[in-house]
């Protein structure tokens, strides 16, 4: 693919099974980690990933090539062998894949890379989605956007480039599925990020943040709880998702 297309512009797009189960591994990568299958598989990811940049510089396309790498949810924690677990870790959001509103399900990294054009060892706290991709690939070719209908993403590039400091993105809506599970407001006049829940899932154990019991967490039916009114956060304030405002007692 490379050697047919260095000299003109191109588009690679690759969709990687790792890490999601039956988390496939080659023998090469089985017992490479310590944290088992799980572990090993991130392990090919890392190295499959590896190859491709190493492809892309070989090739003297490090400096006109946009890379972007992101998941489509936050890390499985469902994964385990007897009492050990053994999926993914997402740090202080609350839930995991599969669940549609808590920020462990929804909210992951952002890698860009694009020397020359783009600084190195930039953060930008700012919320955007997959949707994004599209609009961002159409900026680049130069082209335009449909506008015979909505376009709910973006184009990045002002805000990797920081032309612009925000995102364009107010509103998000969560869905598990089909099903509308949260909504999330970006308050511009104050920064605050508001966050509601209409739908969480059941987690077994109740304490446990998890869906143990079933594998992974329903979007509907009897494995979820529907609240109205909905669950408030302040996600500005609470990331962590523990402490659901009350409109009885907490100013808004």
């Amino acid at each position: 693919f490379y050697f047919r297309n260095k000299h003109r512009p191109f588009l690679l797009f690759v969709s990687l099974l790792h890490v999601h189960t039956p988390l496939i591994t080659t023998e090469k990568f089985q017992g490479r980690s310590r944290h088992g299958l799980y572990g090993d598989n991130v392990e090919e990811m890392d190295w499959m990933v590896g190859m491709l940049l190493d492809v892309i510089e070989k090739e003297g396309l490090k400096n006109n090539t946009l890379i972007y790498f992101a998941s489509d949810h936050g890390g499985f924690l469902e994964a385990r062998k007897g009492n050990a677990q053994l999926g993914g870790w997402n740090g202080i959001y609350k839930g995991g894949k599969g669940m549609g509103g808590w920020e462990g399900g929804i909210r992951v990294p952002g890698i860009v890379r694009w020397p020359g054009v783009l600084p190195a060892g930039t953060v930008i706290n700012e919320l955007t989605s997959l949707m994004d991709i599209f609009p961002t690939v159409v900026d680049l070719a130069g082209g335009a956007v449909p506008k015979d209908r909505i376009i709910d993403g973006h184009t990045l590039l002002p805000l990797l480039q920081r032309k612009v400091l925000d995102s364009r993105h107010e509103f998000m809506f969560h869905y598990c599925g089909v099903f509308l599970h949260a909504v999330r407001w970006h308050q511009k006049d104050s920064g605050t990020i508001w966050k509601a829940h209409y739908t969480t899932p059941v987690f077994q154990p109740e304490a446990s943040g998890a869906c143990f019991g079933r594998g992974i967490c329903p979007c509907f039916g009897d494995g979820v709880t529907h609240h109205d009114p909905p669950l408030l956060f302040d996600l500005s304030q609470d990331p962590s998702e523990k402490n659901p405002l009350s409109v009885h007692t907490d100013p808004l």
